[in-house]
């Protein structure tokens, strides 16, 4: 049995989502854009150095983030997306409805 997180995601004027099977350890993209595609498995497919916050504002740590190790990198890795790919991860657009009907 695969263990997947999915997260709706949305390029230009395209919908679609990512799909991290945590068991293989690997994202799949579903964006119907081939260059906002491109650029998140691009982005995926790369170690990150991520200023990762804590308790305060102010204390923040750098880590390194590989999105493939595990549900919590990938999970921060996509915390970045945005600024590194211009693809927006819409945490709370329910990604079932994306699935069905990939447009606005």
């Amino acid at each position: 049995m695969t263990n997947t997180f999915s997260v709706a995601i949305s390029y230009k004027n395209t919908l679609g989502w990512i799909d991290y099977d945590a068991s293989a350890r690997k994202a799949e993209v579903h964006l119907g854009d081939d260059e906002g595609k491109k650029r998140v498995e691009d982005y995926l497919g790369t170690v990150h150095e991520i200023r990762v916050p804590h308790k305060t504002l102010m204390d923040f740590t750098n880590e390194t983030i590989d999105p493939a190790a595990d549900e919590e990198s990938f999970k921060t890795a996509l915390t970045r997306l945005w600024e590194n790919t211009q693809v927006h991860v819409d945490w709370s657009r329910p990604v079932e409805y994306v699935k069905k009907h990939p447009h606005y």
